[in-house]
């Protein structure tokens, strides 16, 4: 394992999430990537997030990884911020949101001091963290970013800010063309973030520095492969002049490194473990459904998507991380009685890799969030979109126009990631969106599923030793090995 780096100096890396739990766990599975190639890595995190990550760190150091975490206070009370008030996923309010970014911006201090403490040989951070390209600069530390997308939403992205195709357009249902990339790619205004527009003032100005962040840093490291967007990883280095390194999917890391059998045996919703339960059912008879950890639907919008589930033919399991209006009672009355046998809800975390890994899944309604729609393309899962806020419907076009390995459930309208969304799509259209997704029949589906299942294999061959993704992390480490001497 050291071997691969010189018995000299042991290369040593800094990694530094924003601490929110969609750019925590790659982030967390990027160190552990780094170790397993020999290099030490020290995780940044604030106290109560290394609370959470400590147990998975200790394995990972038990098995041998030259892993560990370092902590910075978080100053949510000098901000306004509720005691112990750590992360993204806590935040209720709009107002909060200027607050917990004026809060990571003061952590800059407290990481210059361990920067001079331990000089590590380079940094790789969040891209909500752009001041750290400035304090890495003021020790000579090469810094990285980590976005925790893909590298066809930063083309989309680019665009839409530098062309403003968009400026022409009164009707937000009226699509336009995103011009200047690889592929015919069209949107809506109802679909374009607010940043972009420009009518997000506080986003508007982080997305700014990101930006100049990204010009002064040496790269960026993307959770893809190459061959899932070969023509938009050369656009970005060609035409936008970005260099980045794909080395994902990151997901895929975790196969050797939890211990699944003990999670399989603490996954229980009253007394029945998750996986014993996708067990008994056929293959590829299950629908899995998830808005992940940050998307904030109302009760009405929740009570919808039970009765499209109720109605569907198929069996489900039913991921509802988060309900904001503080009403409980959003399913139909005996809701989960009539379900017995047919669906499973899970209310708490749920252990979302392992249950689109299983072969009774056969398909997935995601948020469209890049974490999610990257596990189930690595197990070979067909999707329906869902997009609500962040690049999410940019996710949405990659994967139902660009790849062909979904359709879409009928949401329109981009919404900022704090905001409850109401009732966008109605419990027909969900049924029938699930249901043509659960089919056999049609040649539409059978390629889809052909196609998903091609790229799943892909996926997994991206990471093995002479895969695309091995090969360039190993190109990363040689490089960062000549910078140092």
């Amino acid at each position: 394992m050291a071997s691969e780096i010189s018995q000299q100096h042991q290369l040593h890396v800094f990694i530094f999430p924003v601490t929110a739990q969609g750019h925590m766990i790659p982030m967390i599975n990027i160190a552990k990537l780094f170790a397993s190639r020999g290099v030490k890595a020290t995780i940044i995190s604030t106290p109560l997030n290394a609370i959470a990550i400590s147990k998975t760190i200790d394995q990972d150091r038990l098995s041998g990884l030259d892993i560990n975490i370092q902590t910075i206070p978080f100053p949510a009370v000098e901000v306004g911020l509720p005691e112990g008030m750590e992360s993204v996923n806590q935040i209720t309010s709009p107002d909060m949101l200027p607050k917990f970014f004026l809060a990571m911006s003061m952590l800059q201090g407290p990481f210059e001091k361990l920067l001079e403490k331990y000089h590590p040989d380079f940094i790789v951070a969040d891209m909500f963290l752009p001041w750290t390209t400035e304090a890495a600069a003021k020790f000579g530390i090469p810094r990285l970013i980590f976005h925790g997308t893909n590298i066809f939403s930063h083309c989309v992205a680019a665009s839409l800010k530098s062309n403003k195709p968009f400026e022409s357009i009164t009707n937000d249902k009226e699509s336009f063309l995103v011009p200047g990339l690889p592929d015919k790619i069209e949107m809506t205004i109802s679909q374009v973030p607010e940043h972009i527009i420009g009518s997000d003032s506080l986003y508007s100005a982080v997305f700014e520095k990101v930006r100049e962040s990204e010009k002064k840093s040496c790269g960026v490291l993307a959770n893809s492969f190459y061959d899932l967007e070969s023509a938009y990883a050369d656009h970005y280095k060609n035409v936008l002049g970005i260099r980045a390194w794909q080395i994902g999917p990151l997901s895929l890391r975790n196969n050797d490194t939890l211990d699944n059998v003990q999670r399989r045996n603490t996954l229980s919703i009253e007394g029945h473990s998750i996986l014993d339960w996708l067990d008994s059912k056929q293959p590829n008879s299950v629908i899995y459904v998830s808005s992940g950890s940050m998307s904030k639907l109302s009760s009405a919008q929740l009570t919808e998507i039970a009765i499209g589930l109720e109605d569907l033919r198929c069996s489900f399991i039913w991921a509802v991380r988060k309900i904001t209006t503080g009403e409980e009672n959003f399913l139909p009355e005996g809701f989960e009685e009539r379900m017995q046998g047919k669906g499973l809800i899970i209310r708490e975390w749920a252990p979302q890799v392992l249950i689109l890994d299983h072969p009774a899944v056969g398909g997935f309604m995601t948020h469209c969030g890049w974490n999610s729609i990257l596990e189930g393309i690595s197990a070979g899962v067909p999707m329906i979109t869902w997009p609500m806020f962040a690049e999410q419907f940019y996710n949405e076009i990659f994967v139902t126009e660009v790849l062909k390995i979904g359709s879409k459930v009928g949401a329109e309208e981009w919404k900022d990631w704090v905001q409850t969304a109401d009732v966008s799509v109605k419990n027909e259209k969900i049924c029938k969106a699930l249901t043509q997704l659960m089919s056999d029949d049609g040649d539409e589906n059978k390629e889809m599923r052909k196609r998903v299942a091609e790229l799943s294999e892909k996926a997994k061959s991206a990471v093995r030793e002479d895969g695309s993704s091995y090969v360039q992390f190993t190109a990363l480490i040689e490089e960062l090995k000549m910078y140092n001497k």
